[in-house]
């Protein structure tokens, strides 16, 4: 870890103000970063982290104080302007152009004069391969993983030559190999001078890779302090104004298992999903746990219907010990199974329309017979399900694209849990969530099950997987290859069995 009292800090903020609409999304922060410095950002969905890197980077400007970079005071007037100075933010949900190949997107704005697809592609391949990256320069974005897609912009970040790059969520979708070699580049930044911001829910990443971790609230500053001087659980409190704890499955009763509701038998679909067997009982959580490409997703598109099984040998599913196909999700959400998305942005919701609209229209999807739209039956719909899953909004006409990504996963379990479904499968349910709307979404889990649904989590965050679990499978190369009662797990024996 870096000393960063006697030096220079690269970019200083002080009395940064954002006002939306006369309201504060930030309010008087003080936050600098030195040359060679982790300095991480965390905070609950809605504490202002996204809008001060906005402002860092030039997507939005400050209504009050001064952002000083490199000595001088200045004013971004976008995004550009701020990477021309070596400004550069790598996006959760990836800026990239999709259309475009990765070689290409990595050189947009910024293109050799003269050159071809031959060029670039020789010299984005170079820069790849000096970070370790395994990507083709020459695929289309569109076609890449989510993760791919994160290589791409952070090689992006480092052809402009950025002095100062900000990581937004970075290892939420990346497996555990991917994180260390993450961890590795980020080392290796530090040792280049370049300063980092690093934005993530996952505190232990914080506390492991940070010099100094500053904790935002409400939209103001609470504290900064020195990752080595402090504990999660100090800075869960310094977020939160209060003590969250986390239950593991030794510390609580494991639910007995009701009738069977869903049974998988050798489902075969494309390459990901083999010989994929298992059960979901009511009144229990089933959780699946299993690296990225474990075929874990892949199987809960197929239940669902949002992605085709084999015709010929790609096994069975039985709900209710019916055996049943779907062409379409419609036809599962009529018969009772829900499946709540790991890409809330792209098949989550609408974001133009407002949280009343998205929450009726889930609604609606679940009624077998067309019925009159009824503006009085969807405010209070959308009354019920914002009061008892407490999303925050200015009000419930609020467009569901400007709410915190907490709040968006709210609205996307509210959306389904209208519905009244019988099986409910969440796949990632808190990723990109802060520690509070964490713990709100566990209880809904659990509560779910108490009241005799049949609940299937697909999880990669092991302490995640421990709290909510009655029942336990590892997946791993498209198959089910262990299983656990939640009591007797650890995270040790899932890692184990995910990967061996």
């Amino acid at each position: 870890m870096n000393d960063t009292a006697m030096v220079e800090p690269a970019l200083r903020l002080r009395g940064a103000t954002k006002l939306y609409q006369g309201t504060a999304a930030i309010s008087d922060i003080d936050f600098d970063v030195a040359p060679g410095e982790v300095h991480a950002l965390v905070g609950e969905n809605g504490a202002g982290k996204s809008t001060l890197c906005k402002v860092i980077c030039g997507a939005a400007t400050l209504s009050a104080g001064e952002l000083i970079y490199e000595g001088k005071k200045r004013a971004f007037d976008s995004p550009q302007d701020a990477l021309n100075l070596g400004i550069a933010m790598v996006y959760q949900e990836t800026s990239l152009v999709p259309t475009m190949t990765a070689a290409q997107n990595i050189h947009l704005g910024r293109e050799p004069m003269f050159s071809t697809h031959k060029s670039l592609n020789i010299r984005a391949q170079h820069l790849l391969q000096s970070m370790n990256f395994s990507v083709d320069p020459k695929a289309l974005v569109s076609t890449l993983g989510t993760a791919k897609r994160q290589m791409v912009e952070i090689t992006r970040a480092i052809y402009f030559g950025a002095r100062l790059i900000i990581f937004d969520e970075p290892s939420a979708s990346l497996t555990p190999e991917e994180i260390q070699h993450l961890f590795l580049l980020i080392e290796d930044l530090r040792r280049r001078g370049v300063a980092v911001i690093y934005i993530s829910h996952a505190l232990e990443e914080a506390l492991s890779i940070a010099d100094r971790i500053t904790v935002l609230r409400d939209g103001r500053k609470v504290r900064t302090v020195r990752a080595s001087e402090t504990t999660r659980d100090e800075i869960v409190r310094m977020m939160v104004g209060r003590e969250v704890a986390r239950t593991r499955a030794s510390e609580r009763r494991i639910r007995d298992r009701g009738e069977l509701v869903l049974s998988v038998d050798n489902v075969v679909s494309g390459t990901m999903v083999r010989n994929m067997t298992f059960k979901v009982f009511a009144g229990q959580v089933t959780t699946i746990a299993g690296l990225v490409g474990s075929g874990r997703t892949e199987i809960a598109k197929v239940i669902a219907g949002a992605m085709k099984r084999r015709r010929l040998r790609g096994g069975t599913i039985k709900l209710d010990n019916r055996p049943v196909r779907y062409r379409v999700p419609t036809q599962g959400v009529r018969d009772g199974i829900v499946y709540v998305t790991e890409d809330r942005k792209m098949d989550g919701f609408f974001e133009t329309m407002s949280i009343s609209e998205n929450i009726y229209l889930g609604y609606l999807a679940g009624q077998r017979q067309p019925l009159l739209v009824s503006r009085k039956r969807e405010r209070e719909l959308a009354r019920n399900w914002s009061d008892k899953l407490q999303i925050a909004a200015i009000n419930r006409d609020a467009r569901v694209i400007e709410l915190s990504g907490g709040n968006q996963q709210k609205v996307v379990i509210a959306k389904s849990m209208v519905q009244k479904p019988k099986l409910v499968i969440f796949d990632e349910p808190t990723r990109g969530v802060d520690v509070g709307a964490i713990e709100e979404i566990h209880k809904l889990i659990g509560k779910l099950a108490d009241e005799g649904v049949a609940v299937l989590v697909i999880s990669s965050y092991l302490p995640e997987v421990l709290s909510v679990s009655d029942r336990i499978l590892v997946a791993r190369g498209g198959r089910i290859v262990e299983q656990f009662d939640a009591s007797a797990a650890t995270e040790e024996k899932i890692m184990f069995a995910a990967i061996h």
